[in-house]
Parts: structure tokens; C-alpha cells; sequence
């Protein structure tokens, strides 16, 4: 029962860098001695200290003979920072309980055995799904070489994203909306299509202060993601706001036009060209390979109902986050998703729900499409 007790203890520190420790994994670490802690601490942002490391700290000299329970398996490999192995070791840490496994192949089960044979009693898969919950993009991106996908779509009761004529600002409350910034606040990047851009001219930032995310202690540390843009003709203007906020986050713009003039307007305008030049159109399952790349862990999809579709039909999301409003669109308003060629029952996409709760006057609906 105690351990259950200190390694929930550090899976809440390690929530506290659910905003600010990516590309790295969020992780936490306790160290017990006579059941009362002696030290504690959690990775903040990448480059500083690990877990480990800022529990050692904290602990001192009364690290030595100590209980430390992890949320991740310890490092165990030279990268900003030395091995936390290494330091569990010189600390005279006498036994190490980790949540999980770490899945970065430089890791992968090599600091449990390091531990093991310097004589440390190793333990591990104490509330893994819990920690596996944590990192769910870090998870992804080191055993399947692509993020994890999340899909955010707004709604109204009758299943609807837009008036006919375009319009849909503001379907959502004052509450979503800050939801949503919260969502942003966790991802490495956001993606968004070409018709967003064009009906809305969104900036795709982080509009937070560090009180508005529990863990932030300054505004500073706020990342702001990634933006990404999917164009496949280049029909960005080039004073879009999207390109015009490149002081606070990089733009990315995805296409498969080889119109070299358009391309270095909008390059003169703030933009990274990724060109998917051998497509008929931007491949979802390429781009989601070449962010993983670029250490993005989790991907956030803000779009409309095309690219949404297409990214649902492409298998590359991995769960929806939908906020249904309390009012009615009508019949000639615009729906959630474009999913062409579904005619038959038997072809329906099947989903889980895995969480409902509300938000402000709205409902906040999370759920995963089910795979064969």
C-alpha cells in the first residue's frame, strides 16, 4: 500500500511538466526513507535537471539508503544531462521502484539493469498505466516513430461545425475555448488546413498566462507548438496571421505544389516549405512520420471537416476531443466530418468513449476510434 502511496505522489510531480518538458518525457520521482519523504522533485523543462536528479537534491545526504520510486525508468545514457543511473548509484539509493519502462531504445530496460548490478533492488510496473498516461505522445513517438494524434472538433447539439455560409465563430463557450488553449499548451504541434486559414485566418498560439496552467511558474516557459499548415496548392496569403506571429512559434506549411515563386513568397513571409512533391495530395501517415522526426510528440488537429475526415480515414488519429454546445444549427449548416463513401451501416467508424464532462454550459466529449 505505501508504494502505491509514494508513486502516486510521483506521478503528480510529474503532471506539473505536462506543459513545459517537451520534447522529453513528464516524469517524477520520490525518495522515501522510515516512510517519510526526503526528497522529491520532477523534470521541468528539457536541458535542466531530471527527476531524479532534483529529488537527490532536495534530499541530500539522507538520499543514501532510500526507497526512490520513478515514473519512468531511470536514464541511463549521456544526453543534456548525465545519466540518472548513474546518480541514483552515487547517492547509495538502496532500492528503486519505476512505473514503466522507458521505450527510448538508448534506455529500454538498460538503466534497470545498471541498477540491478550495482546491487540496488529494482521493481518495476507499479501503476504503469497511470505513468504510460503521462506520456502518451513520448510513447508514440519512440515505438512507433510517429505522435499521438488528438483531434479537436466544436459542435452544436445537432452535430453541427458551421453555418452554411461559413460562419461559426463562436460555436463553443469562453470556457471551451481555454480548454482548448490548455490542449495547445501540451502539444509539440498543431495542424491545420487550408480552409481554416482562408475562413478564419486563426494565429494558432498559446493565449495563457502561467497561472492558467498548473505546473507553469513563469510565462516564459510557455511553449507555444508548432503550427502546420496543410496546403496542397499554396493558397496561403502571404499576410496570413499564421505567418505573421513567427516571433512567438514556427510555421510550417505542407504542400504538393512545385510553383517556385508562390513557395518562396511565402518563405519570404515566415514559412517553412515541406513539399510532399511525389503525392497527389499531402500524405497524413508522411507528415506524421517526417514531425516525429522533428521530436513532436503530440500532434493537435484543428481543422474543419475535410481535413478531419481525412485524417480519421487515414488512421492516423488517435483520439477526439469534441466540445458540443447546447443549441441547434439546422439542417443546412455545415457537419463534424467529410467522410466520403460511407453508404452502408456496415461501414460505420466505431468509437470508445472515454471521458464526458462538462465544460462551462458545453460538453466535452474524448474518444478513441476502436482498431482492428
Amino acid at each position: 500500500m505505501s508504494d502505491s502511496k509514494w508513486m502516486a505522489r510521483a506521478l503528480q510531480l510529474a503532471e506539473r511538466g505536462i506543459y513545459t518538458t517537451d520534447p522529453n518525457p513528464r516524469v517524477g520521482c520520490v525518495l522515501v526513507k522510515g516512510d517519510e519523504i526526503v526528497g522529491e522533485g520532477w523534470h521541468y523543462r528539457a536541458g535542466l535537471p531530471h527527476a531524479e536528479k532534483a529529488a537527490l537534491v532536495n534530499a541530500g545526504k539522507n538520499a543514501r539508503g532510500s526507497t526512490a520510486y520513478v515514473t519512468l525508468e531511470p536514464c541511463c545514457h549521456h544526453g543534456s544531462t548525465p545519466p540518472c543511473s548513474d546518480a541514483l548509484i552515487d547517492a547509495g539509493v538502496e532500492r528503486v521502484v519505476v512505473a514503466m519502462q522507458d521505450p527510448n531504445p538508448l534506455v529500454a530496460g538498460k538503466g534497470l539493469e545498471q541498477l540491478r548490478a550495482a546491487g540496488i533492488v529494482v521493481e518495476s510496473g507499479l501503476l504503469e498505466e497511470e505513468a504510460k498516461a503521462l506520456n502518451p505522445g513520448f510513447i508514440r513517438r519512440m515505438s512507433a516513430a510517429r505522435p499521438y494524434v488528438r483531434c479537436k472538433l466544436a459542435m452544436s447539439l445537432d452535430g453541427r461545425t458551421a453555418m452554411a455560409s461559413g460562419e461559426s465563430r463562436w460555436i463553443s463557450s469562453d470556457a471551451s475555448r481555454r480548454d482548448v488553449h490548455r490542449l495547445r499548451a501540451r502539444s509539440s504541434a498543431i495542424v491545420t488546413g487550408i480552409g481554416t486559414v482562408l475562413a478564419d485566418d486563426p494565429s494558432m498560439t498559446v493565449r495563457l498566462q502561467a497561472e492558467d496552467l498548473p505546473g507553469v511558474e513563469d510565462a516564459a516557459d510557455i511553449r507555444q507548438p508548432l503550427r502546420v499548415v496543410v496546403d496542397s496548392s499554396l493558397r496561403t496569403p502571404v499576410d496570413a496571421k499564421i505567418l505573421q506571429t513567427q516571433e512567438s512559434s514556427a510555421t510550417l506549411i505542407v504542400t504538393t505544389s512545385i510553383d517556385a515563386p508562390r513557395r518562396d513568397a511565402l518563405q519570404q513571409a515566415g514559412a517553412e516549405m515541406l513539399v510532399h512533391a511525389d503525392e497527389p495530395q499531402v500524405s497524413l501517415s508522411l507528415l506524421c512520420e517526417q514531425l516525429a522526426q522533428r521530436e513532436i510528440n503530440e500532434l493537435l488537429i484543428e481543422a474543419g471537416p475535410t481535413l478531419a475526415g481525412a485524417a480519421l480515414q487515414a488512421g492516423i488519429i488517435d483520439e477526439l476531443v469534441i466540445y458540443m454546445a447546447p443549441h441547434l444549427m439546422g439542417n443546412s449548416a455545415r457537419g463534424l466530418f467529410n467522410l466520403p463513401g460511407l453508404q452502408q451501416m456496415a461501414q460505420r467508424i466505431p468509437l470508445s468513449i472515454k471521458d464526458v464532462r462538462q465544460i462551462g454550459p458545453d460538453f466535452r466529449l474524448i474518444l478513441t476510434p476502436e482498431r482492428d
